[in-house]
This record gives structure tokens, sequence and C-alpha cells, in this order.
């Protein structure tokens, strides 16, 4: 197995650009769906309440050009791929929402579900994962691009769990909704891959082997049979301290994904996530020898999957791992610091830290106020004790006052290091202020002096250089339960 891909940048620009027509076996997304407001508040655009944790659904879809121009796309076919049907549901959503962020929304998932359309093989399948809120509305998209294509709707999955937070106030939501989609009637389904167990009576054995084949069919297991899989599938969410748990806000199980890579693919297969956050499902294929393509349109996204797929696998992965869209040399550097998208700030930035620390390091999400401060990794000094590494990037109008500034960080957080990533060359006087800060000595590598403020250039990154002190094990997790003074680390 040779194909496993990792694409970072927009997926509707990378599938455009980089997969061919009818190429992919099954398809799985998660994209956010913006469970976090109620249905009232996204139909009439309101978007205030919660809107914090709402963030990243404001900031990505809002009427602006970026809308403007996806409309226009869709209602020209400037692709030639969008059946009738996608074309007047889409003049008919604009007259009856109005152009807002929910409007906005349903453009971006018209356009990238078309491309999802476009790639996959006549037996391949698509599951959308969704909630509520707006799976009506994507279920109309479905059917005009897949229906109308001459695929077929094949059911909705209803996927059941444990409550999240609990309310008298209304009807406690406890599922979430996947919708499956083939681009023909000659489509991999696994059944027997998949088979439900339970736990039968006497009688409910006896009426089975009276039908003869079909029980001749089923696996046994002492007092249980297994049936054929239904559409309503209980699968914990992940507990706290499950292994798998990455931390990362809307991580699925990997029972979730097993079951449908299980059903929908055979082994050599390609799967694809154009959503693939922490990368549960390329996580999945790469364990059951699917070949796989992840997108994600954060690094920070990309470096947890390299991460998660190294724990997994072992570091011998990941020269298998074909890494596009992340910069290779200086002028994709540059063009990364400058891109003007509110959809990836702080890119460059998440970009520097994770590359230089190998991926070990915390991004600082802190929109404003963070003291200087673009991510943390932690050196290890005794078996319990590690002290911080403060990570500072810098993309342009490099000075001296910098280097003090982050001399200062590294005293007010008691840190060993402090970093600047710097995608210009440092002056003189920036060097000079360096060395005035001494050195760190490390008790776990005894003998060897480190500086205790360094300056690293992208081009001394894309050289190869990297955060060369003891590092601790699984910082990813550790950071997010560690605490100073009562108060959270920055992260």
């Amino acid at each position: 197995m040779n194909e496993r891909e990792l694409y970072y940048g927009d997926n509707l620009d990378i599938l455009r650009k980089y997969f061919r027509d009818e190429t992919i076996d099954l398809c799985y997304i998660d994209p956010p769906f913006n469970s976090k407001r109620n249905y009232n508040q996204i139909y009439n655009n309101i978007g205030k309440e919660n809107l914090a944790q709402a963030q990243a659904f404001i900031d990505t879809w809002t009427w602006d050009n970026m809308a403007i121009e996806g409309l226009d796309d869709i209602l020209t076919n400037s692709r030639g791929i969008l059946t009738k049907q996608t074309l007047e549901l889409m003049q008919g959503l604009s007259k009856v929402l109005g152009k807002g962020s929910l409007l906005a929304y349903l453009i971006s998932m018209t356009l990238r579900i078309a491309e999802i359309w476009r790639v996959l093989k006549p037996t391949g399948s698509f599951y959308l994962h969704c909630d509520p809120t707006c799976s009506h509305y994507l279920k109309l998209i479905l059917d005009a691009i897949f229906c109308g294509h001459g695929g077929d709707f094949i059911t909705e999955i209803i996927w059941t769990y444990s409550w999240g937070v609990r309310t008298d106030k209304r009807w406690n939501r406890k599922h979430d909704v996947i919708l499956c989609y083939t681009k023909s009637d000659q489509y991999t389904f696994n059944a027997y891959q998949v088979l439900e167990p339970r736990t039968l009576s006497e009688a409910s054995k006896n009426r089975l082997r009276y039908k003869g084949a079909l029980i001749e069919k089923q696996s046994k297991t002492g007092s249980k049979e297994f049936a054929m899989p239904t559409d309503v599938w209980y699968i914990p969410t992940i507990n706290g301290m499950a292994k798998e748990r990455l931390g990362y806000p809307t991580q699925k199980p990997e029972t979730l994904l097993e079951k449908i890579i299980k059903a929908s693919s055979n082994e050599d297969d390609i799967i694809l996530d154009t959503y693939c956050g922490c990368g549960t499902t390329v996580n999945v294929a790469e364990r059951l020898k699917r070949r796989w393509k992840g997108i994600d349109i954060t690094y920070q996204s990309i470096s947890v999957v390299l991460k998660r797929l190294e724990e997994s696998f072992g570091k011998e992965l990941l020269p298998e791992i074909q890494l596009n869209g992340v910069p290779q040399d200086i002028e994709a550097a540059t063009a990364l610091a400058h891109k003007q998208d509110d959809r990836v700030r702080k890119e460059f930035e998440k970009w520097a830290v994770l590359t230089y620390t190998n991926n070990r390091a915390v991004i600082n999400e802190k929109k404003g106020g963070d003291k200087g401060i673009d991510g943390i990794a932690f050196v290890q000094e005794t078996a319990e004790e590690y002290k911080q590494v403060i990570l500072s990037v810098k993309s342009g109008h490099l000075q001296p006052s910098m280097v003090r500034d982050l001399r200062g960080t590294i005293e007010r957080e008691q840190a060993a290091v402090g970093i600047l990533l710097t995608l210009e060359q440092p002056s003189r006087g920036m060097t000079q202020e360096a060395k005035e800060a001494g050195f760190y000595q490390n008790p776990l590598m005894a003998g060897q002096n480190f500086d205790r403020v360094q300056i690293v250039t992208v081009e001394d990154m894309l050289e190869g250089k990297r955060l060369t002190l003891p590092m601790t094990h699984d910082v990813l997790k550790k950071a997010k339960s560690q605490t100073r003074g009562g108060q959270e680390l920055l992260f």
C-alpha cells in the first residue's frame, strides 16, 4: 500500500487542482455544522448567542465576497458538474433564507459536495456527518447532486450516544445524523463485515431457524446471534481517559469510522476525508489496510494527524506519507505568511511552531493579548519535572526590541528557553541581544549549553533544523491538564 496523502489548504481548491474524476472509493466528511447554536438563530442569521463557541462558524461563513462568488459559481454552473435540480434549489434557498451566514454555509457545502461526487468512482459511497440543525438542508443538496446524476440516497444513519449538556428546557439531544449516498446502484456494501450482535430468546431463535438460509449466514457467539446492520447505531463518545482521545473538540470515535469503512470499502480501496481534523478517518483507514487521502485547512490539524499516525504506527510510516501544500521553500513560506484569508488566521505561526518542534508544541489559540507567545513546548528536566519553552513567530519588521520582549517573557513565565522563529534574517543587533541572555543547562543533557534565547529562521527550518531539547512525551495531551499558579497555561 503506497497511497497515503495529506493536503494542507482549502479542500475546494485542492479537490479541483489535484483530484481526478472517479478515483475515490469512499468519502466520509464531518464538516463543521455549528451545533453550538439553535435552529432559529441559524435560520435568522443572528449569530450572537454563544459567539465564542461558534466563532469558527461565524468566521468561515459570513455573507462576503467568497459567498457571492460561490453562489455565482453555482448558478452559472462554471464547472459543468451541477444538475438542473441543484441550480433551481440554490435559487430557491437564496430567496427563502436571504443572504446571510446559513446560505453562505450551504453554498460552501454545495460546491464541495459536487466535487466529491465528481471524484467518486461509479461504485463509490459518500457519508456526510451532520446534526439535526442543518441535516434537512444538506439532504436537499445531496438529493439534487447525487440523485440528479443518477445516484441514490441509501440511508439516514442515526448515531446515538450519551448526552452532552443536559437541560430541562427542551428535549435533550442524544444523536447525530449521517447521510449516506452512492454514485450508482453498483456500490460496495459488506453487510457481513458489520453484523450487529443481539441476544435472542428461544422463540426468536426458533423463528430464525425456520427461515433457514438467514440463520446459516449469521455468526454465532454463545447465546448471542448477529443480525443484519441497521441504521441506528449506539456507539459511545470517546471517554475522557480513552487512549485515542486527543482533546480535539469534534473528535469522533474510531469505532464509528471503522463501521463505515468496513461496510463501504475493501482492502486497498482509497478513502477520502476532506475535513480530516484530528485524523480519525485516515488512522482507521491505515489500520484497515486502505489507502487514504486527507485534507484540512489548518496546519494544526495536519500536525495532529502526523503525530497520531506516528504514535499509532511508528515513525517509519511518516516518510511514506506524501505532504502537499506544506511550504517547502522560502517563497511558499512567505506566501503563507502574507495570505489574506480570515479562515486561516495565524496559519504561518502555527506552521512554524509545529514544524520546528516536530509537532510537539501547543499552539496559543488566543486571538489577542497573547503576550508574545505563539506556542509552548515542554522540556523534560527530571522524570517528573519540566519547564516551558516559549516560541514566538515574526514574519517581518524585525528589530532588537523583539528579542528584549522575548527575554522578558522568559523571565515572567520562568521558562527554560525562548525561541524566536523569523521569516527574515535577524540583524546583528538582534543576534547580540540574544547572546546576552546567556545559557540554559538541562539536567538530562549534562555538559551541554543551550542559548537561553535562540533565533531560528524559516530558511534554517527548511534546511532541516529542529528543536533538540529533550521533549516531554505526548505533550499535546499533557499540556491540557497542566496549571501554573492556579491559571491554565497558554495554548
